[in-house]
């Protein structure tokens, strides 16, 4: 399947681009519904872990590389998805975790977070040492980038080669602002410049050649940029192809790479299609996937506080509310204004920092509880309609709540496969 990550160059240049939608999130259901739809499709599925979420002491989902790993496989068989069609990725693989710690240090603990991934079967592996660490600009520039890189690079080497197997592509460069999403109204949104792609490239090209890694750095097969895409707690910045013409002419002098758009989240299919053919055509989203999860479970809590008289009014609700007010570290630095805003934030905002607490065992209980409770249950249309209008066809059969969840997110999915599809 990494050949077919490097087969999306060429297919750019014989004139029938495709492109490859990567998952990135850690929560089951997503990855079922991924998993799911690449089975219906027979299409690739690739899966990427960011190294806040997973690294070696468990990142904030308490997983490490190889526990992913299991997680992504286990749910594929389940789906009849074979194992070869999957390919892992780590997303912003670097320093980031440890950025508060000296220089040293934090890329010590970078190398052997790259290291481990590799050994546990990632061979998609975003190289992002861009971020400063203690005592350093926020921001580095390029040649502390690069070299920073390529030491992390060596630490994939050498664990691929330890590991067996088929040895890591790679993705350079990282976008503005940082993944998740920004934390204001964006009005604005400007691409990354030709000639800032331009000087990523050849720095990173320069350092590798000179350090005998040229066979690695002819496995880089795609850098990353801003299109112009973006979403923030309110507002999504849409693609204009027009903006980006000049990145897109960049790629007939780089024949062999295409660019990695991050934060493609609620663009719709239009826009991604035109990503695609303008040689974005890896399409990274995540936090849409768990904004249209929280949707339907939302729609689920608010039907079964109306029909079932013994289920607590809003309970999912409630407990969500609760918990993210009784740790709030995952939103509060994101989430501005008066209380109100705030807490139409918590629950509602597109960043959808409510996703860092899916895995916490009180919302893991309520979620269960939910769907025990309407499972079997044979809905009213009118009910349906009311929370849930994009299933009212359900209603006169027993309700499935956990296959209506994995069907919300595949709705989003069967866009991105619109996109990417060599058929359109």
């Amino acid at each position: 399947m990494i050949d077919f990550l490097r087969h999306l160059a060429l297919s750019r240049r014989e004139g029938a681009p495709i492109g490859i939608t990567s998952v990135c999130s850690a929560h089951p259901l997503v990855i079922r519904a991924a998993a799911r739809n690449a089975a219906r499709y027979s299409e690739p599925l690739l899966i990427e872990a960011t190294c806040n979420q997973v690294n070696q002491f468990g990142g904030y989902t308490g997983m490490r590389p190889a526990d992913f790993v299991r997680l992504v496989h286990r749910i594929a068989v389940e789906e009849g998805l074979a194992a070869e069609r999957i390919i892992l990725g780590g997303d912003h693989l670097g320093p980031n975790p440890w950025r508060s710690e000296p220089a040293e240090s934090a890329m010590a603990k970078a190398e052997d977070m790259v290291a481990a991934y590799v050994e546990a079967g990632f061979r998609k592996i975003h190289l992002d040492a861009s971020m400063g660490c203690a005592g350093e600009p926020a921001a580095l520039g390029d040649a502390t980038t690069a070299e920073r890189a390529l030491r992390l690079a060596k630490a994939a080497e050498r664990a691929a080669r330890d590991a067996g197997g088929e040895a890591p592509v790679y993705i350079i460069g990282t976008e503005v602002p940082p993944p998740g999403g920004a934390h204001h109204v964006i009005a604005e949104l400007e691409p990354t410049s030709v000639a800032a792609a331009q000087k990523t490239i050849v720095i990173h090209r320069a350092l590798f050649m000179k350090a005998d890694m040229e066979a690695a750095f002819a496995r880089v097969i795609a850098l990353v940029v801003q299109p112009g895409v973006e979403f923030g707690n309110e507002n999504v910045v849409v693609y204009d192809p027009a903006r980006a013409r000049g990145l897109t002419q960049l790629l007939e002098q780089e024949r062999m790479l295409v660019y990695e758009a991050h934060s493609t989240d609620y663009q719709g299919r239009v826009a991604l299609r035109r990503l695609v053919e303008d040689g974005f055509a890896i399409l990274k989203v995540g936090p849409e996937l768990t904004f249209v999860l929280r949707e339907a479970l939302y729609g689920l809590d608010l039907l079964a506080s109306d029909y079932l008289p013994d289920y607590p009014a809003r309970q999912l609700f409630a407990t969500m509310e609760n918990l993210m007010m009784d740790k709030p570290a995952h939103w509060n630095g994101h989430y501005h204004g008066s209380e109100q805003e705030q807490h139409i934030q918590r629950h509602y905002s597109y960043s959808d920092r409510i996703r860092y607490y899916w895995n916490q065992p009180e919302a893991d209980a309520a979620v269960s509880h939910l769907i025990a409770a309407l499972n079997g249950k044979t809905l009213p249309v009118t009910l349906l309609r009311q929370y849930l209008p994009a299933f009212g066809a359900l209603a006169g059969k027993p309700l499935d709540p956990a296959a209506l969840l994995v069907a919300s997110i595949q709705r989003v999915l069967d866009d991105y496969h619109f996109a990417c599809s060599a058929e359109v």
